[in-house]
Protein backbone atom coordinates (compact mmCIF):
# COMPACT_ATOMS: atom_id res chain seq x y z
CA UNK A 1 0.00 0.00 0.00
CA UNK A 2 1.35 3.44 -0.91
CA UNK A 3 0.79 5.66 2.14
CA UNK A 4 1.42 8.74 0.04
CA UNK A 5 -1.90 8.29 -1.75
CA UNK A 6 -4.14 11.33 -1.44
CA UNK A 7 -7.41 9.45 -1.04
CA UNK A 8 -8.98 9.60 2.42
CA UNK A 9 -9.57 5.83 2.44
CA UNK A 10 -5.87 5.20 1.81
CA UNK A 11 -4.81 7.60 4.58
CA UNK A 12 -7.17 5.88 7.04
CA UNK A 13 -5.95 2.44 5.96
CA UNK A 14 -2.29 3.51 6.33
CA UNK A 15 -2.93 5.01 9.76
CA UNK A 16 -4.64 1.80 10.86
CA UNK A 17 -1.77 -0.32 9.53
CA UNK A 18 0.85 1.85 11.26
CA UNK A 19 -1.09 1.79 14.54
CA UNK A 20 -1.35 -2.00 14.46
CA UNK A 21 2.40 -2.30 13.75
CA UNK A 22 3.23 -0.02 16.70
CA UNK A 23 0.90 -2.00 18.97
CA UNK A 24 2.46 -5.28 17.86
CA UNK A 25 5.96 -3.90 18.53
CA UNK A 26 5.12 -2.77 22.08
CA UNK A 27 6.52 -5.25 24.56
CA UNK A 28 4.87 -6.15 27.82
CA UNK A 29 6.85 -4.81 30.76
CA UNK A 30 6.56 -3.94 34.41
CA UNK A 31 7.59 -0.44 35.43
CA UNK A 32 7.89 0.64 39.06
CA UNK A 33 9.30 3.76 40.68
CA UNK A 34 10.02 4.97 44.20
CA UNK A 35 11.90 7.78 45.88
CA UNK A 36 13.89 6.81 48.95
CA UNK A 37 15.22 9.02 51.73
CA UNK A 38 18.85 8.12 51.08
CA UNK A 39 21.72 9.57 49.12
CA UNK A 40 22.66 8.09 45.78
CA UNK A 41 25.73 6.26 47.17
CA UNK A 42 23.70 4.47 49.85
CA UNK A 43 20.96 3.52 47.41
CA UNK A 44 23.49 2.21 44.90
CA UNK A 45 25.17 0.14 47.63
CA UNK A 46 21.80 -1.31 48.64
CA UNK A 47 21.54 -2.92 45.19
CA UNK A 48 25.18 -3.81 44.58
CA UNK A 49 26.42 -5.39 47.84
CA UNK A 50 25.41 -8.47 49.79
CA UNK A 51 24.85 -6.31 52.88
CA UNK A 52 22.64 -4.01 50.86
CA UNK A 53 20.53 -6.78 49.30
CA UNK A 54 20.00 -8.48 52.67
CA UNK A 55 18.91 -5.17 54.18
CA UNK A 56 15.75 -5.00 52.05
CA UNK A 57 15.42 -7.65 49.32
CA UNK A 58 16.07 -11.13 50.74
CA UNK A 59 17.67 -12.83 53.75
CA UNK A 60 20.73 -14.01 51.83
CA UNK A 61 22.54 -13.22 48.59
CA UNK A 62 25.73 -13.58 46.63
CA UNK A 63 26.52 -10.31 44.89
CA UNK A 64 29.49 -9.68 42.58
CA UNK A 65 28.85 -6.27 40.95
CA UNK A 66 30.54 -6.68 37.58
CA UNK A 67 29.29 -7.69 34.16
CA UNK A 68 28.71 -11.44 34.37
CA UNK A 69 29.05 -11.36 38.16
CA UNK A 70 26.62 -13.10 40.49
CA UNK A 71 23.30 -11.49 41.34
CA UNK A 72 22.03 -14.45 43.37
CA UNK A 73 19.17 -13.37 45.61
CA UNK A 74 18.09 -16.12 48.00
CA UNK A 75 14.48 -15.57 49.04
CA UNK A 76 14.47 -19.04 50.63
CA UNK A 77 18.10 -19.68 51.67
CA UNK A 78 17.27 -23.06 53.26
CA UNK A 79 15.80 -24.52 50.08
CA UNK A 80 17.76 -26.93 47.87
CA UNK A 81 20.07 -25.47 45.21
CA UNK A 82 18.05 -24.17 42.29
CA UNK A 83 15.03 -23.46 44.51
CA UNK A 84 16.37 -20.63 46.69
CA UNK A 85 15.01 -17.81 44.53
CA UNK A 86 17.19 -16.11 41.93
CA UNK A 87 19.92 -18.75 42.29
CA UNK A 88 21.90 -18.29 39.10
CA UNK A 89 21.19 -14.74 37.97
CA UNK A 90 23.94 -12.48 36.64
CA UNK A 91 24.60 -8.79 36.26
CA UNK A 92 24.28 -7.90 32.59
CA UNK A 93 25.43 -4.27 32.78
CA UNK A 94 26.46 -1.70 35.36
CA UNK A 95 26.85 2.04 34.97
CA UNK A 96 28.15 3.14 38.39
CA UNK A 97 25.52 5.00 40.40
CA UNK A 98 23.26 5.21 37.33
CA UNK A 99 22.04 1.75 36.28
CA UNK A 100 22.25 -1.97 36.84
CA UNK A 101 20.65 -4.71 34.80
CA UNK A 102 20.39 -8.41 35.52
CA UNK A 103 18.65 -11.48 34.23
CA UNK A 104 15.79 -12.85 36.30
CA UNK A 105 13.54 -15.88 36.51
CA UNK A 106 10.12 -16.87 37.78
CA UNK A 107 9.58 -18.42 41.21
CA UNK A 108 10.06 -22.21 41.60
CA UNK A 109 6.27 -22.67 41.68
CA UNK A 110 6.20 -21.75 37.95
CA UNK A 111 8.76 -24.20 36.46
CA UNK A 112 7.97 -23.58 32.76
CA UNK A 113 8.46 -19.83 33.07
CA UNK A 114 11.37 -20.35 35.50
CA UNK A 115 13.28 -22.27 32.82
CA UNK A 116 13.46 -19.01 30.83
CA UNK A 117 14.97 -15.65 31.72
CA UNK A 118 13.58 -12.14 31.79
CA UNK A 119 15.54 -8.91 32.23
CA UNK A 120 15.45 -6.16 34.82
CA UNK A 121 16.92 -2.66 34.57
CA UNK A 122 17.18 -0.57 37.74
CA UNK A 123 18.08 3.11 37.35
CA UNK A 124 19.17 5.57 40.03
CA UNK A 125 18.57 9.33 39.96
CA UNK A 126 19.78 11.70 42.68
CA UNK A 127 16.83 13.95 43.52
CA UNK A 128 19.07 15.93 45.87
CA UNK A 129 21.88 15.03 48.29
CA UNK A 130 19.45 13.17 50.62
CA UNK A 131 16.96 11.48 48.26
CA UNK A 132 17.21 9.08 45.33
CA UNK A 133 14.60 8.07 42.79
CA UNK A 134 14.79 4.42 41.74
CA UNK A 135 13.04 3.08 38.65
CA UNK A 136 12.67 -0.59 37.79
CA UNK A 137 11.85 -1.91 34.31
CA UNK A 138 11.23 -5.67 33.94
CA UNK A 139 10.80 -7.06 30.43
CA UNK A 140 11.31 -10.17 28.29
CA UNK A 141 7.96 -11.79 29.07
CA UNK A 142 6.40 -14.64 27.13
CA UNK A 143 2.64 -14.92 26.64
CA UNK A 144 -0.01 -17.12 28.19
CA UNK A 145 0.04 -19.85 30.82
CA UNK A 146 2.75 -19.52 33.42
CA UNK A 147 4.05 -16.34 31.82
CA UNK A 148 0.86 -14.53 32.75
CA UNK A 149 1.08 -15.90 36.30
CA UNK A 150 4.73 -14.82 36.57
CA UNK A 151 3.87 -11.34 35.29
CA UNK A 152 1.11 -10.98 37.88
CA UNK A 153 3.41 -12.32 40.60
CA UNK A 154 6.17 -9.82 39.81
CA UNK A 155 3.78 -6.92 39.42
CA UNK A 156 3.09 -7.39 43.13
CA UNK A 157 6.57 -8.58 44.15
CA UNK A 158 8.52 -5.64 42.69
CA UNK A 159 6.19 -3.23 44.47
CA UNK A 160 7.00 -5.06 47.71
CA UNK A 161 10.75 -5.01 47.01
CA UNK A 162 10.74 -1.27 46.35
CA UNK A 163 8.52 -0.73 49.40
CA UNK A 164 11.08 -2.64 51.48
CA UNK A 165 13.86 -0.48 50.01
CA UNK A 166 12.02 2.63 51.17
CA UNK A 167 11.40 1.13 54.64
CA UNK A 168 15.06 0.14 54.85
CA UNK A 169 16.04 3.80 54.70
CA UNK A 170 13.05 5.09 56.71
CA UNK A 171 13.15 2.67 59.65
CA UNK A 172 16.14 0.35 59.17
CA UNK A 173 17.01 -2.97 57.56
CA UNK A 174 14.45 -5.76 57.29
CA UNK A 175 14.55 -8.26 60.15
CA UNK A 176 14.29 -11.64 58.39
CA UNK A 177 13.92 -13.70 61.61
CA UNK A 178 10.18 -14.40 61.32
CA UNK A 179 10.41 -14.95 57.54
CA UNK A 180 13.21 -17.50 57.99
CA UNK A 181 11.27 -19.32 60.75
CA UNK A 182 8.24 -19.64 58.46
CA UNK A 183 10.42 -20.87 55.60
CA UNK A 184 12.10 -23.44 57.86
CA UNK A 185 8.69 -24.87 58.81
CA UNK A 186 7.71 -24.97 55.13
CA UNK A 187 11.01 -26.57 54.08
CA UNK A 188 10.80 -29.14 56.91
CA UNK A 189 7.23 -30.04 55.95
CA UNK A 190 8.23 -30.45 52.30
CA UNK A 191 11.18 -32.67 53.28
CA UNK A 192 8.93 -34.81 55.53
CA UNK A 193 6.47 -35.46 52.70
CA UNK A 194 9.32 -36.68 50.46
CA UNK A 195 10.36 -39.38 52.98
Amino acid sequence: MNCLSLSLASVIACASLLASNVAAAAERSLDKEITVAAPLDATWNAWTTREGITSFFAPDAEIDPRVGGAFHVHINPGAPAGQKGADDMRFLALQPKKMISFDWNAPPSLPEARAQRTFVVVRFFAVDDKNTRVTLHHTGWGDGGEWDKAYTYFDRAWGNVLGNLKKRFDTGPVDWTEWLAQLKKMNDAAAATKK
